[in-house]
């Protein structure tokens, strides 16, 4: 019975935003424990209408948050590359992702590209199928997505609930910095699902 008490749960949203295609995972968190909830994609209109890419995005994640109620946000930020108007695109669309959780008071926090995919795979550098793989490992799901935007939002919310640390009953701690995978898991074995 104290076990239940101290086991707190957390739902945690994570969307890989784009103007094609928004990937989009929730986890649900209970204790050290991560469980898949679900993943999948919005695909956007094939229109020359920007604006109506950018309604469907927030539209979608309204929606998303009204049926899951998730705790928090998880959103990956814009990836500097060469094109501006990719970027900018992007940022838009992130934009609007935010600004659908905030219109319904749930907690935002951004993580860069690089930062997911070292918290998943332990490296910086690692591919979609990579990070995909990684995630069927840990999360013990066998469908492949048709889109790796999907494991991409789901690899948000994995990366998100990886960042807290708890100490005792439920306080918060100081991180730790991992040198990879497996000393991750070694420092971690009850977060393991098996």
């Amino acid at each position: 019975m104290q076990q239940a008490i101290n086991t707190k749960e957390r739902i945690i949203l994570g969307i890989d935003p784009g103007t094609v295609v928004m990937g989009y995972g929730l986890v649900k968190e209970t204790g050290p424990k991560i469980e898949l909830l679900a993943m999948g994609v919005v695909k956007m209109p094939v229109t020359d209408d920007p604006m109506l890419k950018l309604q469907r995005i927030f539209e979608k994640t309204v929606a998303l948050i009204d049926n899951y109620h998730p705790d928090s946000l998880a959103i990956e930020a814009p990836f500097y590359g060469k094109n501006i108007q990719v970027m900018l695109k992007l940022g838009r669309a992130q934009g609007m992702a935010i600004a659908a959780a905030l219109s319904r008071n749930v907690d935002i926090t951004e993580y860069a590209p690089r930062k997911i995919k070292q918290s998943i795979t332990g490296n910086g550098s690692a591919t979609k199928e990579q990070v995909a793989a990684m995630l069927q490992n840990l999360l013990k799901f066998k469908e492949t997505p048709d889109f790796l935007d999907a494991t991409d939002g789901l690899a948000v919310a994995v990366c998100h609930s990886f960042q807290r640390v708890t100490t005792g009953a439920g306080k918060t701690g100081s991180k730790k910095a991992y040198s990879g995978w497996d000393t991750f898991v070694k420092d971690n074995v009850k977060r393991v699902i098996r």
